[in-house]
């Protein structure tokens, strides 16, 4: 079987980011200047390396991440599968100290099983991965053998779980910042990671800038 290669990045920076203000599925905010200056850095980087297809989430920070790869003619197509996890009550909240105290909580509820848990009408760990699977039946058997994906921390933490068959509580050892990169090579019916918050496309960004 020929191998396909998964090329998965975090969408850019977007002023909730920056603000510290909860951004789930719900809050569909653009990427800002720093945003837009590594996306442009991720596409210099990698504008050759031959991307076949581009799934993206059906919120518009990781449409505007990929930008200028679709201006190319990339053909794009939205799942929301890839949308980041509800976050409930805290969404577009600022969080407080309170607040940091109770997301502490539940991440490490999640992390000893308790991935059935959500926030107030919010959703769970494991109500994410069932949604995801769809996207992983997707590129199992897309005929593109070089994909791009652009999605959400929290999200890309699960799917990165479901992707390498490990227990959901342990999601929270992907780290991520914004624009990482991931990447997958998948080949007789597995999925082996290759790349892991990958950042060096950003490394020569002005300090001032982003």
């Amino acid at each position: 079987m020929k191998t396909k290669k998964i090329y998965i990045v975090r969408h850019g920076q977007t002023d909730y980011n920056l603000k510290s203000i909860v951004q789930g599925k719900g809050i569909d905010a653009s990427i800002n200047e720093r945003g837009r200056v590594q996306a442009q850095a991720f596409y210099n980087a990698y504008k050759n390396e031959g991307f076949e297809v581009i799934y993206t989430s059906m919120l518009k920070r990781t449409t505007e991440s990929v930008a200028s790869f679709i201006a190319d003619g990339l053909p794009q197509t939205k799942l929301a599968g890839l949308d980041e996890i509800c976050w409930g009550v805290y969404e577009g909240v600022e969080a407080g100290y309170e607040d940091k105290l109770f997301f502490k909580r539940i991440t490490e509820r999640w992390a000893n099983g308790e991935t059935s848990l959500a926030i107030d009408e919010g959703e769970s760990p494991d109500e994410v991965a069932d949604r995801q699977q769809a996207v992983i039946d997707i590129i199992k058997t897309a005929d593109e053998s070089n994909i791009l994906i652009c999605m959400h921390g929290r999200a890309l933490r699960i799917f990165l779980t479901q992707l390498l068959k490990l227990p959901l509580a342990t999601m929270d050892q992907f780290t991520h910042t914004n624009l990482c990169l991931y990447q997958l090579n998948y080949t007789n019916g597995r999925f082996a990671l290759e790349k892991e918050n990958d950042i060096r496309h950003l490394e020569k960004l002005e300090t001032k800038v982003i």
